[in-house]
């Protein structure tokens, strides 16, 4: 299932979300520019390699600089090609803005970056020998589909489900569509662990840590309610409109 969009209209310009987005696009187009040889050993500078941690003696002997954990933080702007770019993106652009709209510029950034943490810790606990290189926002991203998850269960998703190349398209409830989403990842990280060739190099269980982070940490970054009459939407008028004084 593919999302397309919401139902859920943003009260403020979602800046962060779009500056993320921007961010990753930019470091995808230099990407393009290295050489396969150079991206490799960029993918391995940059990216999130497990054991570079769990086995420290290893890690000198292959090269890598010592005590540096800065790759937690800028594997969530590396991405191994188009439609990993493409989708972390398009995700990202569907559901950050309303929870961005819930927690504000600099908390929702602050929020962005943890989950993303959690995700990347949870994927090194789970894959403590890999020596391959992890990349990707979709931790991050993860983390604030588990926040959407808590704050907006009743919001739509209109998705879209291809069929024998005929897209069919409906509506569920967010709740339900990130349920969904949260046990395919379950169940694809445990069939990576009894049969990993039968499972692409997908870091299912960053997923996992990422949204149980956003959905256990989002309210301490959500910003104070405010008092006062709510703001009127667009499509209130009529009798919806006259008793919103009362509200």
């Amino acid at each position: 299932m593919i999302p397309i969009r919401d139902t859920i209209s943003t009260r403020c310009t979602p800046v962060v979300t779009w500056a993320l987005i921007a961010i990753n696009v930019a470091v995808f187009f230099y990407e393009l520019t290295l050489k396969p040889e150079d991206l490799e050993r960029f993918f391995y500078l940059f990216g999130m390699v497990p054991a570079r941690y769990s086995h420290p003696q290893w890690a000198r002997w292959v090269g890598f600089p010592v005590d540096d954990y800065w790759p937690f933080l800028t594997s969530m702007f590396l991405h191994g090609g188009w439609m990993h770019v493409v989708g972390n993106m398009w995700t990202l652009w569907i559901f950050g803005d309303n929870v961005e709209d819930r927690m504000g510029r600099v908390r929702f950034l602050l929020f962005y970056l943890l989950t993303g943490l959690a995700a990347g810790l949870t994927h090194w606990f789970t894959n403590a020998d890999s020596t391959v290189p992890t990349v990707g926002a979709s931790g991050a991203i993860a983390g604030v589909l588990g926040a959407y998850f808590v704050l907006f269960p009743f919001s739509r998703i209109i998705t879209l489900f291809p069929v024998f190349f005929l897209p069919f398209f409906f509506e569920l409830p967010a709740a339900t569509y990130l349920l969904l989403w949260f046990l395919s990842q379950i169940f694809s990280g445990t069939l990576a662990r009894l049969a990993p060739e039968n499972v692409g190099g997908v870091a299912w269980w960053a997923h996992v840590g990422g949204f149980v982070g956003g959905a256990v940490l989002h309210r301490l970054f959500l910003l104070p309610k405010r008092s006062g009459p709510r703001r009127w939407e667009r499509d209130e008028s009529g009798v919806e409109g006259a008793w919103a004084r009362w509200s």
